[in-house]
């Protein structure tokens, strides 16, 4: 069985969801205690499809949050760099669109969607603000984005009890649920290693996205951020001047 480690190299990553496809939802009941199901509620609310809307789901898997969001008549794109996970989504979801895909280089052109949401997925990416700012490209001028993800419960009690859980009792509980359990202890890891909410905010504003805010859900287990792509032409430009003098930097001082 493949488990990947926090250097998030994306063929491990991908090789360890390809693994776990299978059960990957049932999984997600258990260990989440039935809250998995709560918080895709809590994200098909922030995203807010509407008919003719088109939305992009990045970290789709099997698709479980792609048909919520094309429930309301909103085409949905589902993209994966799991093979098996994407495989998986074709089969249960025949209707839907799905891409294998990678979220640092994301193969749509620019200004594509009217919302990009993404899933418990930003965690798993080698470089997190790499794929922020992609995400930000395909984005329409006025559209939105909703990132929901594991974050630190700010009350140090429910922050300890939490980790407990994931060290001590999540282990087990994976064995049965899970067809490779070993990927759960990368779960945690990830999850401990992962910045906390305030932290996340900023990336999104530094990416330029606007009206930046995030809500815990489940006493900070879990939180959605959410954000928008500026419609005004002139601070859209500020951005890219801004990330063309980053790319520069980054250069020279590679050089």
């Amino acid at each position: 069985m493949t488990k990947a480690d926090l250097s998030k190299q994306p063929s491990a990553v991908a090789a360890m969801f390809d693994d776990v496809a299978p059960r990957y939802d049932r999984a997600n009941a258990v260990l989440s205690v039935g809250n998995s199901a709560l918080w895709r509620i809590a994200t098909v609310r922030a995203v807010d499809p509407q008919p003719g809307e088109r939305i992009l789901d990045i970290a789709a898997g099997t698709g479980t949050s792609s048909a919520a969001f094309a429930k309301t008549g909103a085409t949905v794109v589902g993209v994966d760099f799991s093979e098996g996970m994407v495989a998986e989504g074709r089969r249960r979801h025949p209707q839907l669109e799905f891409v294998v895909g990678d979220a640092e280089q994301l193969p749509f052109g620019d200004d594509e969607f009217d919302a990009v949401t993404i899933s418990f997925g930003l965690r798993n990416v080698q470089h997190p603000q790499k794929a922020l700012a992609e995400m930000y490209r395909v984005t329409k001028p006025g559209g939105r984005i909703v990132i929901t993800e594991f974050s630190r419960p700010p009350i140090g009690v429910l922050r300890a009890g939490y980790h407990a859980y994931l060290k001590h009792v999540m282990p087990h509980i994976a064995k049965v649920a899970s067809s490779n359990a070993d990927a759960y202890e990368y779960l945690f890891e990830s999850i401990a290693d992962w910045p906390d909410q305030a932290t996340l905010c900023q990336w999104m504003r530094a990416a330029g996205f606007t009206r930046v805010a995030y809500r815990n859900l489940t006493a900070g287990v879990v939180a959605m951020h959410r954000g928008r792509k500026p419609l005004d032409a002139a601070i859209r430009a500020s951005v890219a001047k801004r990330r063309r003098a980053r790319s520069s930097s980054s250069s020279a001082a590679a050089e």
